[in-house]
């Protein structure tokens, strides 16, 4: 699935399935949550927290998925098109980044931090 076809798919979903889309402060908030039940999993599964019962249940992937759904909703309340927002900005990470990346001795050491 394009970006482009993720953007059609949930604004059908939303205006069938969904009513209609929560205003632009309500869908901030979720995308926080969302995002904030991202980072519960990272911190247990991959940080020193441990883990609760409770936190069986958690999958990151669907995780991940929920905040695509509330940026692309954001985006389609918004009138943006993702795909080429994110070429753009692509392109502009490309050309500010690619020598200052390959130059930094960080990147090239092997991380401990990331198990």
């Amino acid at each position: 699935m394009t970006i482009t076809q993720a953007q059609e798919t949930v604004d059908r979903w939303i205006k069938t399935t969904g009513v209609r889309y929560y205003n632009h402060l309500t869908n901030m908030a979720v995308l926080t949550e969302e995002v904030g039940e991202v980072a519960r999993i990272i911190a247990r599964q991959h940080g020193e927290q441990s883990s609760k019962p409770s936190d069986e249940k958690l999958n990151l992937a669907d995780e991940l998925a929920d905040v695509m759904f509330v940026v692309i909703c954001l985006a389609n309340q918004t009138g943006i098109d993702l795909e080429e927002a994110m070429q753009r900005n692509l392109e502009k990470k490309t050309a500010r980044d690619q020598e200052r990346h390959a130059a930094n001795p960080k990147l090239r050491e092997p991380s401990t931090n990331d198990e």
